[in-house]
This record gives C-alpha cells, sequence and structure tokens, in this order.
C-alpha cells in the first residue's frame, strides 16, 4: 500500500491524570456563605422581576425566614401550612427535628396569593407544568437573582440558610429560636465565626464552644417575637 504524504509522525504529549480535575474551594468563589439583609432585599427585589415572580420570591422570603434547605422549600406542601393558626409545620432534613413555625401576616397574605393564582397541587411551589419545583431549579434561581441583583460573589440557596443562622448568631437576645428555627447546633453552622461561638457557649447555653452542647428551647412567645425582627 503507498504511504500517504500527508501522514507524519508526532510525538505524543499526553499527560495522564491520577485524579480529574475536582471543584475549587468555596473561598474561590466568594468570601462568606451567608448574606446580608440588605443583600437578601436586594434578592427578593430582582426575583420578582421573573416571568413567575410572587413564586420565586415567596421561596426566598420562606427559605430566608424559616432558614429551609433547598430540597425543604420545594417539598413544602400546603397541607404543612395552617392558615388558621397562622403556622407552618416544617419537615427537616439530614435528620432535623420537625418544629413548628409561626407565618407573619405578609408571609399569610402572599402565599394566599400564591394558593389563588398557582396550579391546584399538593405542593406549595410547582413549575409550569405543575410538578414539584426540584432543588436544583431552585439553586439556580437563586444563583441568576444574585448575578442580575449585582452581588459582588456567586450565590446559592443553602446561603439563604446561612443568612438566618448568621442572624440569630449575632442577635445577642436570640437563645431557643436559633435551635428551635434551624433544628440544628450554632456550632455546626458556616456562619458560626469563633466569637459566634464563644457567643452561643454564654447565650444559648453550651458548656463550651465545641463541647456539648445544651441549648434551652423557645417558647412560642420567644419564636415569635424573634421571627417579628427577621
Amino acid at each position: 500500500m503507498p504511504a500517504k504524504p500527508s501522514l507524519r509522525l508526532v510525538v505524543p504529549n499526553a499527560e495522564n491524570r491520577a485524579v480529574g480535575p475536582t471543584r475549587r474551594a468555596n473561598s474561590a468563589y466568594r468570601t462568606r456563605e451567608y448574606l446580608t439583609e440588605r443583600e437578601v432585599e436586594a434578592l427578593l427585589d430582582t426575583a420578582k422581576q421573573n416571568r413567575h415572580g410572587h413564586r420565586d420570591s415567596t421561596m426566598i422570603l420562606l427559605a430566608y425566614r424559616h432558614g429551609l434547605r433547598a430540597s425543604e422549600v420545594c417539598g413544602l406542601e400546603w397541607s404543612q401550612i395552617d392558615f388558621t393558626t397562622a403556622t407552618m409545620h416544617v419537615r427537616r432534613a439530614k435528620n432535623g427535628k420537625p418544629s413548628t413555625h409561626p407565618i407573619r401576616d405578609d408571609e399569610l397574605r402572599i402565599l394566599r396569593r400564591l394558593q389563588r393564582e398557582a396550579p391546584a397541587s399538593a405542593f406549595v411551589f410547582v413549575n409550569e407544568r405543575g410538578a414539584p419545583f426540584s432543588p436544583d431549579g431552585f439553586n439556580w434561581m437563586v444563583k441568576r437573582a444574585g448575578q442580575k441583583a449585582g452581588l459582588p460573589f456567586q450565590v446559592h440557596a443553602h446561603m439563604l440558610r446561612h443568612s438566618v443562622g448568621y442572624k440569630l448568631a449575632g442577635d445577642v437576645t436570640t437563645r431557643g429560636p436559633f435551635r428551635t428555627i434551624l433544628a440544628t447546633r450554632i456550632s455546626d453552622t458556616q456562619c458560626a465565626t469563633p466569637s459566634y461561638r464563644r457567643n452561643a457557649s454564654r447565650i444559648f447555653g453550651g458548656i463550651s464552644a465545641c463541647g456539648p452542647y445544651r441549648t434551652r428551647h423557645a417558647t412560642p412567645d420567644q419564636c415569635m417575637e424573634f421571627r417579628s425582627n427577621l
């Protein structure tokens, strides 16, 4: 067979990787893992401009005020909301303890409007096809809202949970509501800096900043008083 003049020998330069490329650390994308109140308000204002702005802004508001994970807010059902008593039963993921949260007046109004306008479904937040909103879809919606709002770093949905934890940890008058609302320990959260852990030891009844934890649970009145300031 005649040789092909267009072919030539080349030196292979393939690099054998022991492991594939990995995702960079969070510090490479942003300087902190929580949002301030002004940044959350900017997210809400931006989300209201979406095609389904009322639904999107309601998801962000509930995730922030109640410390909900993406899976928890997407899995929220109308049966968990009691409009008569203005309460919401929260089913926690990751072996978290379920709890009942009070709902403020503005939340009641936007939830009633959402119930009237949304397609008939057992779930509170549904997409255009009437299926439950997915956690990935919620995360992308929050990420796009952060970009449109002009926030200086990349935002993700779980930062809303960190944000209410940051507010709880920084509020020196807060005791039980941290455990009641977030269903976790302050020392386990990303927002718990050493100074907040020291405050937690004194405020929340912990024995030490990193040791065993004895959290005093909040009464409904304490929860309502704290929630009114969120």
